[in-house]
C-alpha cells in the first residue's frame, strides 16, 4: 500500500478523481448504488477511503458526483441535437431518450431519482432547462393548453414514473409500450393538435401570448408579473378567484 499511496499522492488530483468516479460508475452499473461502498471504490480506484472522503466529503457526495458526470455527458448530447421541426415531436423524441437512458443506467437514475427534495445537482438542473425549452418552442407555436410550468412539471413527473415503474418490472417482461403510452397521454394533456387561431380557444392563446412576453419591453416589472400570473390562470383553465 506504500507505493500506490506514494503514487497516488504524485498524481494530479483530476487523474485520481476521475479514476474514482470511473470506478465507481462501474461499481454502480454491475450492482446498483448499494455496491459502490467507499471501500470497494477505494479498492477498484486503487485510492485510500480518506482521498475519497477529502474529494466528495461522503459516499452521497461521490454517487451525486458520479451522477452528474454521466448525466451531464448525456444531456450535453441532447442539448447539442438538432430539434425536429415539429415542436411536439421534438418532446416526443426527447421523452424516448430520458426514457432509453434511465433504462440504460438504472443504478445512476436511482440515485438521480432519490435525492432531497428540492436539491438538483447541476446537471439535472440543466436537463430540466432543456425540457423547458422543448416546451417553450411548443408554447411559441400556440399548440400549448396549459402553462409551461404546468406542463414542464407534468411531462417531469410522468417520465420519471414511466422509467421507475420499467425499472420494477423484470428486465425481460418489460412493458415499453407503456412508455408510450404515458407519453402521448401527456402530450395530449398539454397540446392542442392544431397551432392556435382566431376563435380557437382562449388557453392556447394564452399560453402562445405568455410565451412570447420576453419580446416585449412594454410593461413595468409588476404589470409583466401580472400579466404572466394571469395568463397562466387562462392557460391551465382554471376558474376565477373570488
Amino acid at each position: 500500500m506504500g507505493e500506490t499511496d506514494e503514487t497516488v499522492s504524485e498524481a494530479p488530483s483530476g487523474d485520481v478523481r476521475g479514476r474514482i468516479l470511473a470506478a465507481a460508475a462501474e461499481l454502480i452499473a454491475a450492482g446498483g448504488p448499494d455496491a459502490a461502498t467507499t471501500r470497494a471504490v477505494a479498492g477498484a480506484a486503487d485510492v485510500q477511503a480518506p482521498t475519497i472522503y477529502r474529494l466528495f466529503g461522503d459516499k452521497r457526495g461521490l454517487l451525486d458526483a458520479v451522477a452528474a458526470e454521466v448525466l451531464g455527458r448525456y444531456v450535453a448530447g441532447k442539448a447539442a441535437r438538432e430539434p425536429h421541426a415539429d415542436p411536439v415531436q421534438d418532446l416526443r423524441d426527447g421523452w424516448d431518450m430520458h426514457v432509453e437512458f434511465g433504462l440504460t443506467h438504472p443504478g445512476l437514475f436511482a440515485i438521480m431519482s432519490g435525492g432531497t427534495p428540492g436539491a438538483a445537482s447541476p446537471a439535472v438542473a440543466a436537463g430540466m432547462e432543456v425540457l423547458r425549452a422543448r416546451i417553450r418552442k411548443i408554447a411559441e407555436a400556440g399548440r400549448l393548453q396549459v402553462s409551461e410550468a404546468r406542463a414542464v412539471g407534468l411531462t417531469q413527473a410522468a417520465g420519471v414514473g414511466t422509467v421507475l415503474t420499467l425499472l420494477g418490472q423484470p428486465e425481460g417482461a418489460r412493458d415499453l409500450a407503456l412508455s408510450e403510452t404515458a407519453r402521448e397521454a401527456v402530450i395530449a394533456a398539454i397540446t392542442r393538435v392544431a397551432p392556435a387561431v382566431a376563435g380557437d380557444g382562449a388557453r392556447g392563446a394564452a399560453a402562445a401570448l405568455r410565451a412570447s412576453l420576453g419580446d416585449t419591453s412594454v410593461l413595468s416589472g409588476g404589470e409583466r408579473l401580472l400579466l404572466e400570473e394571469l395568463l397562466d390562470r387562462i392557460a391551465n383553465g382554471e376558474a376565477r378567484r373570488e
